[in-house]
């Protein structure tokens, strides 16, 4: 009986735990700021992501292509859609990061990347995102952060569509090629270096 009464507690605590691990909170926001990429990449890297997909935000058709958003057309933007613990990171300085790492001063581009579908966007799920994201423009704006006045726009979130599988991880998958060198990777040292302490940490496969 002793024994029956050991095992079921066992189970239970693993019960527990197992449910306790299922309901970490996350929240999601999305944003973009040229290509994605660039962004997916920084923020794949920072501690308490989840997750960072690339994909297209912004427009009102279903299930748009990259050739459809490529024409500038759509309304969509490349955006990023990131999922993360907030006991371990938040709005604030996802933010930061993402201020740091584009021209929120370039409209409609970043870079030689030009056209609508590279704004500098934030697209609010709600009234809580909108205001952490008008309060730190309005604290760049005020602080002269940057020479000229930040016209990254913040929208109204509609829905967000997954890119196609090879946009995702491009960055970890295509190191060599040289966008990635010329481009992602310059952002990437920029946030390592400012954030150098909000860096993931990866397991060795040592």
């Amino acid at each position: 009986m002793r024994k029956l009464m050991c095992l079921i507690m066992i189970l239970l605590s693993i019960s527990i735990f197992a449910q306790k691990k299922d309901k970490v909170k996350t929240e999601t926001i999305t944003i973009g700021g040229g290509c994605f990429w660039c962004i997916e990449a920084v923020f794949d890297n920072l501690e308490g992501v989840i997750s960072a997909d690339s994909g297209y935000s912004g427009g009102d058709s279903l299930n748009p292509s990259y050739e459809e958003v490529s024409t500038g057309e759509t309304g969509f933007a490349e955006a990023v859609r990131i999922k993360y613990n907030p006991a371990k990171t938040n709005l604030d300085e996802i933010f930061k990061v993402f201020f740091t790492v584009h021209d929120p001063t370039q409209l409609n581009r970043q870079g030689a990347d030009i056209g609508s579908q590279y704004r500098s966007v934030i697209f609010y799920a709600n009234e809580q995102q909108k205001k952490t994201a008008q309060e730190i423009i309005q604290q760049l704006n005020k602080a002269v952060a940057y020479k000229s006045k930040i016209v990254t726009t913040i929208e109204p979130f509609k829905g967000f569509t997954k890119a196609e599988s090879y946009h995702q991880n491009y960055y970890e998958n295509n190191k060599t090629k040289g966008y990635c060198q010329l481009v992602i990777q310059p952002k990437l040292e920029k946030f390592e270096k400012v954030f150098k302490d909000r860096l993931k940490k990866r397991k060795s496969n040592l």
